[in-house]
């Protein structure tokens, strides 16, 4: 789980991010970085209505919130990152480790 402070908020937050940040796409998820002014880094997920029903959408949110929990530690202090499923996250959950994990760290590596 990711601790209250990691997790992103405000839209003005999820708006700069999108907008300004830098990009990396998967199939299966995007996901968006950029360096913020103030730590602490901070953390969020846009699971849309294209996903499936609620049920399909807060499990493919609690998946993304495990990866992203793990892997928080090794975010810079003013990091701020969206991460937005895909259809085809729910489709095939099996594939959603690999993606999401190719895509941040392209997108981390790149914001830097």
């Amino acid at each position: 789980m990711l601790p209250n402070g990691a997790r992103m908020r405000s839209s003005d937050e999820f708006r700069l991010t999108v907008r300004r940040g830098i990009r990396a796409a998967k199939p299966s998820v995007v996901v968006h970085a950029r360096l913020g002014d103030s730590p602490p880094a901070q953390v969020g997920f846009v699971v849309s209505k294209a996903v499936g029903n609620a049920v399909t959408r807060n499990r493919t949110k609690r998946r993304l919130r495990h990866l992203a929990a793990g892997r928080l530690a090794g975010l810079p202090a003013t990091a701020r990152v969206v991460v937005r499923a895909l259809p085809l996250a729910s489709a095939e959950p099996e594939r959603l480790v690999d993606d999401f994990t190719a895509a941040w760290d392209r997108a981390v590596a790149r914001a830097r």
